[in-house]
């Protein structure tokens, strides 16, 4: 979604001789550890080309023709049915995963693909609002604040702004109801002014300088600035309700390279490589193995793992009509234009 500039890297090739087997992985931006990617390389004599977006719109724009030059990607749950309708994903074969048992019980049946015909759950989370400690922010009205102009950021993300301003009025993240919607982009255009940008990850480095009051953040951004700045930042669940993201990895159809995919899936899946993954970088595992790994510090950590009498506020993010999906677009283009 930009979840979370295209970043273009290719992965250290140690170990790998001239003319290795090549996957090709796009991913979010932050979602691995600094030896995930060498390590896969060394076991399986394999060179990875590894890219990474800060959003959805910006992954679905390389891959629409079918001819990318991807072979693996990590759709959020929301844009995951699309995907399916548009044959741009592979079908998943299960026996060439046998870590998939590792998942947690939640997750192995999400709505946006139930039988994990196509994608596999890796990474979730909550979106919140970081601020400054000393300011008194409780909810998605204090993003309105005249007093923090200048100062707030909100994602550079369609659903994310929609749900904001959804959930200001009480609404649900994923409505499609055209008055609502409306109202919701009144609300983001009014915001505008008070606004230093748009931003994603890149708000991190911001708020731990102090140069960001508050912003409306992923809960895996926020855990990477308080971890940096703990005694400066905080993380609120916004009182109103907030949304619920998942992100998942998958195969394109248009990849050749089907058996090293299911490799690596099947590689991030194992236990010890998603523990420290998340370690490395403050994200919440869709992996009970992993989740068992980790240190009691990040097992309990509340900006990633709330606790269920929270989480009873968030609403996950589903798949939008058609109809809904043309208005919100049209509306997100006057919300960014105006």
């Amino acid at each position: 979604m930009n979840r979370r500039m295209f970043l273009m890297g290719v992965a250290g090739a140690a170990g790998c001789s001239r003319g290795a087997p090549r996957l090709n992985v796009y991913n979010w931006s932050d979602y691995v550890a600094p030896e995930t990617i060498p390590n896969f390389e060394r076991e399986f004599g394999v060179k990875v080309r590894y890219g990474t977006y800060e959003g959805s719109p910006e992954m679905l724009a390389k891959v629409m023709s079918g001819n990318s030059g991807w072979d693996l990607v990590f759709p959020s749950a929301e844009i995951v049915p699309p995907m399916i309708q548009m044959n741009l994903l592979q079908p998943l074969e299960h026996a060439r995963l046998p870590h998939l048992s590792a998942l947690d019980a939640q997750f192995r049946s999400p709505v946006c693909d139930p039988r994990l015909g196509y994608v596999i759950p890796y990474m979730h989370g909550t979106t919140g609002i970081a601020y400054q400690k000393g300011l008194d922010v409780s909810g998605w009205r204090d993003l309105w604040d005249e007093k923090l102009r200048g100062r707030i950021t909100m994602l550079d993300d369609p659903p994310e702004i929609f749900a904001a301003c959804l959930k200001k009025h009480g609404d649900s993240v994923n409505s499609g109801d055209p008055e609502q919607l409306k109202i919701a982009a009144r609300d983001a255009i009014a915001q505008k002014r008070l606004l230093r940008a748009y931003l994603n990850a890149e708000v991190r480095d911001q708020l731990v300088a102090g140069d960001i009051a508050a912003a409306q953040i992923w809960a895996v951004t926020a855990g990477q600035a308080i971890a940096a700045a703990p005694d400066k930042l905080a993380y609120t669940f916004p009182v109103e309700g907030f949304a619920r993201y998942l992100d998942t990895v998958a195969i394109l159809r248009e990849s050749r390279r089907v058996e090293l995919a299911h490799r690596f899936i099947d590689y991030l899946l194992r236990p010890e490589v998603a523990s420290a993954i998340v370690q490395a970088t403050q994200t919440a595992t869709a992996n009970e193995g992993a989740w068992r790994l980790l240190p009691e510090k990040i097992r309990e950590n509340p900006v990633l793992y709330p606790p269920a009498e929270v989480l009873k506020r968030g609403e996950w993010f589903e798949a939008q009509t058609a109809a809904s999906q043309r208005l919100r677009d049209r509306l997100w283009t006057e919300i960014k234009s105006s």
